[in-house]
């Protein structure tokens, strides 16, 4: 088992449980050449079978069930969108605007289990997209009180935005692979800076 979505960017993946939100995002259409997973109930199922095999092999536990409704693939894909404002907002310089959550983001049960150890633990409860957004919230919960909610980004460069883990020693990492996006980006802005210089010395002067 692997995480699917993620494998299709070649992105680092994040640690433990927390790669499941990383997962969800990379879930997006790749441009030209990968659809978006959570496009329709089947490919949705398909996807949700595989993340939470992979989920509860890393946890220990038993796999919940993934069978969705007509209507979960989109509440899936908003879903998405709730967490990828959520990393652009914990990544931005200047104050974002408040990040909304989807309604069924709002009353998200979870069960208080010990594990073999006697370590209380956040379990996730209910079936197909329940059981997600309840696995979701409390890996984001976790991420955040362990400190590496913060080192789970979004490439920088537009037509990639894919969810990378920064395991940089001062987490200042923005692109998901410095060769592939940071270049790409590097060489657009190149082309723009010499279009403007261009234009700037074919514009008429005046003496």
């Amino acid at each position: 088992m692997s995480w699917v979505a993620s494998e299709r960017y070649g992105v680092r993946e994040a640690p433990a449980g927390l790669a499941l939100v990383q997962e969800l995002i990379n879930t997006r259409a790749i441009k030209e050449y990968a659809p978006d997973l959570l496009a329709g109930r089947e490919a949705a199922e398909r996807w949700l079978t595989d993340a939470a095999g992979e989920w509860a092999r890393i946890h220990g536990l038993d796999p919940p069930g993934c069978s969705l409704s007509a209507t979960d693939p989109r509440a899936l894909r908003e879903l998405r969108t709730a967490f990828e404002e959520m990393l652009t907002a914990t990544g931005s310089d200047t104050p974002p605007p408040p990040v909304t959550p989807p309604a069924s983001g709002r009353d998200v049960m979870v069960r208080l289990a010990p594990d073999d150890h006697g370590q209380v633990r956040m379990v996730p409860v209910g079936k197909g997209r329940t059981w997600l957004e309840s696995a979701l919230w409390s890996e984001t919960l976790l991420a955040q009180r362990a400190g590496t909610w913060s080192r789970l980004k979004m490439c920088r460069n537009i037509e990639c935005r894919s969810a990378f883990y920064d395991a940089s020693r001062n987490n200042s990492a923005v692109w998901h692979d410095v060769r592939i996006c940071g270049n790409a980006a590097n060489l657009r802005a190149s082309r723009l800076r010499k279009r403007m210089r261009a234009a700037a010395e074919e514009a008429p002067k005046d003496f």
